[in-house]
């Protein structure tokens, strides 16, 4: 009798662990800090969110609004898939933006869910975010002052492949002209890019000129194992690794951010998986 006491007792707080993780992986916020090196800017905090999936934190999201505005950005990326695209309404998103408008410059990239958005319902989801307050930049890029500082900032939804692959016809064209043009410049060199494989696993980070790449998309692999990393990963497959955090090119001068998001589209939920609003500070050496 007393085995079996304990046999239940163990089963029922391995229920409440996993109750207690999914709860978490939906409705908790987490801010990571990260502070990376330039020789070009001296001080400049960078705010990334994506993959929001039409999540709320708090009533029209006045929890993920009040954390952000804690972190007094000087600027704020949102890198794709703030909606979804089996679901119609886009007032979750476009709220979102118009608060975040008043905290600091706001500027969006695509996520393969506006893309999908927009061949569903027919809606310029771009305009939408533009009305909204936002800056969309798809293979687009503008050179701004922020902080006192000037950069080059860009915003693509592809893969992004090196331009070797243009040979075997995998690289998209266009993608590469973009890229091309970004990255001639003297200014330092920002891109938004929802879509992280190849910039992790074919090279990207070491072909183009680009010194920091903020991306979303495989939200830290839905289901995040102990000592193993992500469960799954689009275009990467069953137990990828670590799908969060940072990851720099060969000769360590570039530098990918890659981002959990705050929400999911998934049939399997986050689970071991905090929502997570990013915080890079660049900083030039002393």
């Amino acid at each position: 009798m007393k085995r079996y006491c304990r046999s239940y007792l163990v089963l029922l707080i391995f229920v409440a662990g996993v109750c207690i993780s999914l709860s978490t992986s939906a409705y908790t916020l987490m801010t990571t800090h990260y502070t990376l090196p330039s020789s070009t800017i001296s001080s400049l905090r960078i705010l990334q969110l994506t993959d929001l999936h039409n999540s709320e934190f708090g009533e029209d999201n006045s929890r993920l609004v009040s954390a952000v505005r804690a972190q007094s950005p000087d600027l704020i990326l949102l890198t794709g898939d703030l909606l979804n695209s089996n679901e119609q309404r886009a007032d979750i998103a476009t709220n979102l933006i118009t608060q975040l408008c008043d905290i600091a410059p706001v500027y969006c990239s695509n996520g393969n869910h506006e893309i999908e958005y927009q061949e569903n319902y027919g809606v310029d989801v771009d305009e939408l975010y533009r009305k909204a307050g936002a800056v969309v930049l798809e293979k687009e890029y503008q050179d701004i002052i922020v902080n006192d500082q000037k950069i080059r900032l860009g915003g693509i939804y592809g893969y992004c492949l090196p331009g070797k692959y243009l040979e075997t016809g995998e690289a998209d064209q266009e993608e590469c002209t973009f890229l091309k043009d970004f990255q001639n410049t003297d200014l330092p060199t920002i891109l938004m890019c929802h879509m992280p494989v190849c910039w992790m696993i074919n090279g990207s980070l070491d072909a183009w000129d680009v010194d920091y790449v903020f991306a979303g998309h495989v939200h830290g692999g839905e289901v995040i194992l102990p000592f193993i990393g992500g469960l799954y990963g689009p275009d990467l497959g069953w137990f990828p690794g670590k799908m969060e955090g940072v990851f720099t090119s060969e000769n360590k001068e570039k530098t990918l951010i890659l981002s959990r998001g705050l929400g999911t589209s998934e049939r399997i939920p986050r689970f071991n998986n905090i929502p997570e609003i990013m915080v890079v500070d660049i900083q030039g050496k002393d």
